[in-house]
């Protein structure tokens, strides 16, 4: 089964985290939190859910991970002004490897630029940010780009994100 890198830090968006990494353990994939220190707890904005985090970004290579999940909230915003983690996600992207993101979770591949001419969703209020990547931008409950790239609005669309996201791994 899969390894899939999770990027996430304090103010991430709770459901958009625990749902599809629940999704993906039921699947028997293994989910691991990264973030910039091993051990330590991140706490979600809302304070429904805590994560201890598994590894930090300075101890793991992308290429030791099979897809890379995004969990929305405040989260991305705060980890794309660290360009260790905008390369991890790069990684991904330019690999052609599974990349789920929700929600917010586009603003970190937006900062990769690796975005332009690619199809997606997000959140609302980064319609503009995201058009202006250059994605042809779906106003839609998750979409799907290349058999590579699973995006979805909000927390909402999560029963339809970990339907893809799960179908997507196999």
């Amino acid at each position: 089964m899969a390894k899939v890198a999770t990027l996430i830090t304090n103010m991430f968006e709770d459901v958009e985290y625990t749902g599809p990494a629940q999704a993906l353990n039921d699947a028997g994939h293994e989910v691991f939190a990264i973030e910039k220190e091993a051990g330590k707890e991140v706490t979600g904005k809302n304070g429904e859910a805590t994560v201890k985090i598994d590894y930090g970004i300075d101890d793991v290579k992308p290429e030791d991970f099979d897809a890379l999940f995004i969990p929305g909230g405040f989260s991305p915003d705060i980890l794309r002004a660290d360009d260790r983690f905008v390369q991890f996600a790069k990684y991904f992207m330019d690999e052609k490897k599974p990349v789920f993101a929700i929600c917010h979770g586009p603003q970190l591949l937006i900062t990769a630029k690796t975005l332009d001419g690619r199809d997606a969703t997000g959140y609302k209020s980064i319609k503009v940010d995201l058009e202006n990547a250059g994605v042809n931008f779906h106003d839609e409950e998750v979409f799907v780009c290349q058999n590579q790239l699973v995006t979805s609005r909000n927390p909402d669309d999560i029963p339809a994100f970990n339907r893809e996201i799960v179908k997507l791994l196999g």
